[in-house]
């Protein structure tokens, strides 16, 4: 019988790959690793799976110290390495630094992420020239690197998941070295439309769609981002896009794919159950301390640049100028936490929303209330508190593949919580018809639906609520995982 976590044979039937493991690593003084564990969803799905103990996680080495125990690993296989690794084989990828760097930071998070998110400021962004040439070659190499690993460890006819915008090259990779495999390709972002796809170069722009057209199945969360995505293979490749049993197709080459739509949801017990802990508990009663008997405003978020997190400091400010009468009786407390500094845009972008911050406080702040509180540091059990204490949720990113802080806050809410939605968050598609949407763009109207949600009477609070929380745990992480590995048949 083989160990948990080890394929029978070495091979797998089941596989999947994404940039982020389930384990990170930090070197001490004596030159030891020590292991965090992390990448909750996929790592849950996967052992929660018939077949679990037969599969393999290939991820990527992201610093120095994950390099090392890579290293240190026979074929970076961290839990034949004495390595807790939940019960699922991970192999993780040693790939050269500056490879890595090119692959991740500048195209897949400053051009995929860019152009998925329509954020791009086009009178001087982007600029694709032979830098950019560089750095598309080693996008290449990174996701050739995790082809050739999943076509190693898998087993005849085994299954395939791919994750995301890291890796959309590696379904076609993978098939033209093992076309017996069955391979699905999950993108947790936004697809952007053929008219905003097209400012990529034209070469880069096809490779991206014939990398993910590779897959047998190619998922999304929301059915307008899977639209987007046919319309950009029949814009730019000239493929053919029909139906199948009501799921999109699109066929190139000879070759089709099926589009589904698994919105992603919460895993609600665990949730719940982490919400419960100590640690939240001691930091919900600091919070309550803080805040006295006002209503509270909460957001949960990256500095991440499609957050939108400055549009709606300056609604909540626009609120208190507008609708005096929130004065001292509300609170904004948002907990932004820290994202890819090491690219400039998103140091300014921080800088920004802290700025926008400090001027509120300096407009309305008197002795005895502060209209704003912004943590900038990642503490994910405060995070929990202001789930559980928010009276609104402000949500409102200029595009979001999903967002599932809307979705967790309704399952933890304790005495019901309005959310102010972005209509071009993923999530809208579920959650439109309780929440208040709104246009993310829109200052004054974000505004006006923050007034309407703090006067909305605690009775229809907590119905939308409750309604909320109900379609929020109806795809768990388990279960969206077990649907796409079903898809693939």
């Amino acid at each position: 019988m083989p160990q948990s976590g080890q394929p029978r044979d070495g091979r797998a039937r089941l596989l999947v790959a994404s940039n982020r493991g389930p384990l990170s690593f930090s070197e001490q003084l004596d030159g030891s690793l020590v292991a965090s564990r992390g990448g909750g969803g996929l790592v849950s799905g996967l052992m929660s799976m018939e077949g679990g103990d037969e599969a393999v996680w290939v991820c990527a080495a992201l610093s120095d110290a994950d390099r090392l125990a890579a290293r240190r690993a026979t074929d970076g296989r961290l839990d034949l390495d004495g390595h807790d690794t939940g019960g699922t084989a991970v192999r993780m990828l040693d790939i050269d630094p500056a490879t890595f760097n090119r692959a991740y930071n500048a195209i897949a998070n400053s051009t995929l992420w860019f152009v998925h998110h329509l954020l791009y400021a086009i009178p001087t962004a982007p600029v694709f020239d032979a830098p950019f040439r560089r750095e598309w070659a080693s996008y290449l190499a990174y996701n050739r690197e995790f082809a050739e690993a999943l076509a190693e460890d898998a087993a005849p006819g085994a299954k395939v998941l791919v994750q995301d915008y890291h890796l959309t090259l590696t379904p076609r990779l993978l098939r033209e070295l093992r076309p017996d495999l069955r391979i699905g390709h999950f993108t947790h972002t936004p697809w952007a439309p053929p008219e905003y796809f097209r400012v990529l170069p034209a070469a880069v722009a096809r490779e991206t769609l014939l990398g993910m057209l590779g897959s047998d199945h190619a998922g999304f969360h929301s059915p307008r981002w899977a639209r987007a995505f046919a319309d950009c293979c029949i814009d730019v490749l000239g493929a053919e896009c029909g139906e199948d049993e009501g799921c999109l197709t699109v066929t190139c080459d000879g070759h089709t794919t099926r589009l589904g739509i698994h919105p992603l949801g919460v895993d609600v017990e665990g949730l719940r159950e982490r919400a419960g802990q100590h640690d939240v508990a001691s930091r919900l009663a600091t919070t309550r301390e803080s805040i006295g008997d006002r209503q509270v405003i909460v957001r949960v978020d990256r500095t991440e640049l499609s957050k939108n997190i400055g549009r709606g400091l300056l609604a909540y400010a626009e609120l208190l100028r507008r609708y005096p009468q929130w004065r001292d009786k509300v609170v904004h407390v948002a907990s932004a936490y820290p994202s890819r500094h090491d690219l400039p845009e998103y140091r300014e972008y921080t800088g920004h929303v802290q700025r926008l911050a400090a001027e509120i406080e300096d407009e309305f702040g008197t002795d005895d209330w502060r209209p704003v509180v912004l943590h900038v540091t990642d503490d994910y059990a405060r995070s929990l508190a202001l789930y559980r204490i928010g009276d609104v949720l402000l949500c409102n990113p200029v595009r979001d593949g999903m967002n599932l802080v809307a979705k967790e806050v309704p399952v933890l809410s304790e005495n019901g919580c309005t959310v102010v939605l972005s209509t071009e968050a993923g999530a809208a598609d579920e959650l439109g018809a309780e929440s208040l949407l709104v246009n993310p763009f829109d200052v004054s109207a974000t505004a006006d639906a923050l007034h309407e949600a703090l006067s909305m009477t605690h009775e229809e609070r907590r119905a939308r609520t409750d309604r909320m929380a109900v379609t929020a745990g109806k795809l768990p992480p388990a279960q969206w995982l077990a649907d796409q590995v079903s898809a693939l048949g």
